[in-house]
């Protein structure tokens, strides 16, 4: 049982002992006593959602997802916020969201660090607060109820296995790698370049640079171009981390006077496998697209519901996700001990994809 339907049960009671005693002194009617009955007995539950920005194809795909599962025919009332990639920003809707008494707090953080006082002010008001996507580091994990998202770590990992079994099957021995990381301090950019120069060290290669592109197209196009001037054909593999920075960095290199692919000038990785990225994979601008799923809507919905049961969700769960490639060079990775298959996107990949 949510927080605020006993709160909504008493007031219902409340008006309809008023409404009683009007009626029986002739101030009320049958209407007015309907009316307190069904705004007494309503059903709807309140979240507030703290959406990062829209910075990106996938955190559109990852809002339209929350917005398609969280609708009043669902039984629910959403209040979305856009937050402009802005830490501040979300700190303040957290704290209007509090005001306004909602059922649920979910948040999709900027960053990691920064959430204590807040998240303690919703634990004090009694809100249940699912984090999504990105981690939150906080001294005390009971400020958030759930954490739901990708394993942005595995996710490096996997690329970095992909890349090293693809140079060996292509005899590939000088690799020069830049590096398009994402915001500084969020999960997915913590993982997916944790798992990067864990394997520079490990096999030796030349990690030429690294700076943010901040996810959006825009910036990796602006960084691409500055790592061209530097380094010119020295470049043989560059490491986006999202997808949208890949495609700012592929036109970086075509305006160069590159190729890109594999077999070509350079190659270029990325995460995410938006619809637009799997397209790349396709066309082979992109060699490798790893997975990250942004459909977190009904997850998130799932937990709510077990919390309305009074049952316990986990506490961190993680989604299964998927690689694409251009071809079938390298049909699977092992990482950690398991084994994950590789998919060559097709036209029924395509046909099939969601976002």
């Amino acid at each position: 049982m949510r927080k605020n339907f006993m709160k909504k049960v008493v007031a219902g009671m409340l008006t309809a002992v008023m409404a009683f005693s009007l009626t029986a002194c002739g101030g009320g009617d049958a209407s007015t006593n309907d009316t307190a009955k069904e705004e007494g007995s309503s059903d709807v539950i309140t979240v507030g959602f703290s959406q990062v920005g829209a910075e990106s194809d996938w955190r559109t795909a990852n809002s339209e997802s929350m917005k398609s599962t969280f609708t009043k025919d669902n039984g629910y009332e959403l209040i979305f916020d856009d937050a402009q990639q802005k830490q501040e920003n979300q700190i303040s809707a957290i704290r209007n969201f509090i005001q306004q008494d909602v059922d649920y707090i979910v948040l999709a953080p900027v960053t990691e660090t920064g959430w204590d006082a807040v998240l303690g002010e919703a634990k004090q008001a009694g809100i249940p607060v699912i984090i999504v996507d990105r981690m939150v580091d906080v001294k005390d994990d009971s400020l958030y109820t759930a954490w739901v998202g990708s394993n942005f770590e595995l996710e490096g990992k996997k690329a970095a296995a992909y890349l090293d079994a693809y140079m060996k099957a292509k005899n590939m021995k000088d690799m020069k790698l830049v590096n398009i990381q994402g915001t500084i301090g969020a999960s997915a950019q913590i993982g997916r370049t944790k798992g990067l120069d864990d394997a520079v060290a490990a096999n030796g290669w030349n990690l030429l640079d690294k700076t943010t592109g901040e996810f959006t197209q825009a910036k990796g196009q602006e960084v691409m171009q500055s790592f061209l001037k530097k380094y010119k054909k020295d470049i043989n593999v560059v490491y986006c981390e999202n997808d949208n920075e890949a495609f700012g960095a592929i036109d970086a290199i075509k305006a160069a006077g590159y190729e890109v692919g594999a077999d070509k000038d350079m190659m270029v990785f990325s995460f995410d496998s938006t619809k637009e990225g799997l397209k790349k994979v396709q066309s082979g601008e992109i060699t490798l697209n790893t997975e990250c799923n942004p459909l977190h809507g009904p997850r998130v919905e799932a937990i709510i519901k077990q919390l309305e049961n009074k049952e316990t969700p986990e506490k961190k769960a993680y989604v299964d996700e998927e690689m694409f490639a251009h071809d079938d060079t390298v049909k699977s990775v092992t990482v950690d001990g398991k084994e994950y298959p590789v998919t060559v996107v097709t036209d029924e990949v395509m046909g099939a994809r969601k976002y």
